[in-house]
């Protein structure tokens, strides 16, 4: 979910001078939410089953995330009726950065105290 957050910011800075685009975010909450309801965020739907004995999913996928983004509120939009403001893409842009980052080392953490329990090493 935070990388998906990553690329709304990417996409806001990159069309900060296209006329008429609207900026979006992701309510990172509400993606949670719908996660957590759907199974857990370690699921994910719209998985093809190739073969009878595959596992479906049931739990966070693209078209979740999609539902959590949406269209900013501009306090002051461009003449050109662009709501990008740089200044708000920045400070969301480093801080989901930084919580990326906890997130990435907490998970690998984890990882590595699961291989060492399991390795004995």
């Amino acid at each position: 979910m935070r990388a998906r957050r990553q690329e709304v910011i990417s996409s806001n800075i990159a069309n900060a001078d296209t006329p008429n685009y609207k900026a979006a975010d992701f309510d990172f909450s509400k993606a949670l939410q719908g996660a957590l309801s759907k199974g857990g965020a370690n699921a994910a739907d719209g998985l093809q089953k190739t073969r009878a004995g595959h596992i479906g999913g049931s739990g966070i996928g693209r078209s979740s995330l999609e539902i959590a983004t949406q269209y900013r509120n501009a306090n002051k939009p461009a003449l050109d009726n662009n709501t990008v403001d740089m200044d708000v893409e920045r400070a969301n842009f480093a801080d989901n950065t930084l919580k990326y980052e906890a997130a990435s080392r907490a998970l690998s953490g984890t990882i590595k105290t699961m291989q060492t329990a399991i390795n004995g090493n």
